[in-house]
């Protein structure tokens, strides 16, 4: 049975479950959703990524979670924290946010719902000094989601992935600080 972390106005954010990976696979890894994350996944890499996020809930306390919509009851998206992991990256270990929302439910403001939810989460429960968000830079709208959120932009932290497509391979990050968060309430 899935735990539920959290609840917005219109989302609840759940753990994931080994029984996730088909609907995960159908709603959220499209073309034009992952497009900025080396492309659609094979069902087995989705199920690796679960195993993986079950393992860490199960160890740390925090993972990644599922968005599931309040007045329909459908998978929206996926939002939480992980483990920095990029070994490319100065910064291995340092709690990571990152979210993703189905294609159909752009531009409803459920990312940054979402994301508020998980960032309170990280400094409340889960007791982290600061998160960071990693994204492409050319991935416009997610770091214009991080600036909003009050992120600061750590360019001492940028780093090249050769595993992703050229437009794709310069991985940037933003920090946010448990005092920078608390100062925007």
């Amino acid at each position: 049975m899935a735990d539920i972390i959290a609840e917005t106005d219109r989302l609840i954010l759940r753990t994931i479950e080994e029984s996730d990976a088909a609907e995960q696979m159908r709603v959220l890894n499209t073309p034009t959703v992952m497009a900025r994350l080396g492309g659609p996944k094979e069902l087995h890499e989705i199920e690796a990524k679960h195993a993986k996020s079950m393992a860490l809930y199960a160890r740390e306390g925090f993972s990644f979670l599922f968005l599931i919509e309040k007045e329909t009851g459908e998978m929206v998206g996926h939002a939480g924290i992980k483990r920095v992991d990029n070994p490319l990256a100065s910064n291995e270990g340092d709690h990571e946010i990152g979210w993703l929302i189905r294609e159909d439910r752009w531009r409803r403001g459920y990312a940054e719902e979402a994301v508020r939810a998980v960032i309170d989460w990280a400094f409340i429960r889960v007791d982290a000094p600061h998160v960071v968000a990693l994204t492409s830079e050319a991935n416009v709208p997610s770091w214009k989601l991080m600036e909003k959120l009050g992120m600061v932009r750590r360019k001492d932290l940028d780093f090249e992935d050769p595993s992703y497509p050229p437009e794709d391979s310069m991985t940037i990050q933003y920090s946010l600080t448990k005092e920078q968060w608390e100062s925007q309430k």
